[in-house]
């Protein structure tokens, strides 16, 4: 099961990457061809856009894994046994409740999302905020794992920072 999580991981890592990529090529490469040719490509503007909104919720769920996002935990830090662990509970139960918020507002968007397309590139918008989609069910599953690993007492799992293989 570990193996799986990790390829996981590391293939969000990869699209995450790829994104990127295309995005600095499209962006860099439209730059270029504004100054040079006095032209552009109007897809690459509405690509590198659409790319960005997966970046972003891509690092989102890579970031929740490596305990990357910001937090106040000054006060939890200085927190112990039983309190220490009912704080750290309650911060997934919400992460958890804003995991379902999300969904449950994409659920309600899906046809407005699925009706409306980009303008240049005439791609569905489902397609560009199905990531939200992974993104609230990955988080929201990665907190359930956390919350039941309090409930029975063991400590969460330190952040695994993804090392270069």
């Amino acid at each position: 099961m570990k193996s799986l999580v990790h390829w996981y991981f590391k293939s969000l890592e990869i699209v995450m990457v790829l994104c990127l990529a295309a995005m600095c090529v499209m962006v860099f490469g439209n730059v270029v061809l504004r100054h040079v040719f006095d032209s552009g490509i109007n897809t690459s503007e509405e690509l590198a856009r659409f790319m960005f909104i997966w970046l972003t919720f891509l690092g989102a769920i890579v970031a929740m894994r490596e305990g990357g996002h910001l937090g106040m935990d000054m006060v939890v830090r200085r927190l112990t046994g039983r309190t220490r662990r009912a704080a750290l509970l309650l911060g997934q139960v919400l992460v958890l409740a804003c995991c379902g918020v999300l969904l449950w507002g994409l659920i309600l968007q899906h046809d407005i999302n699925v009706a409306n397309i980009g303008l240049v590139t005439g791609l569905s918008l489902s397609v560009v905020y199905s990531v939200a989609y992974l993104c609230a069910v990955s988080i929201g599953a990665m907190a359930l794992v956390n919350s039941v690993q309090l409930l029975r007492g063991q400590e969460l799992a330190e952040p695994t920072p993804t090392a270069p293989d």
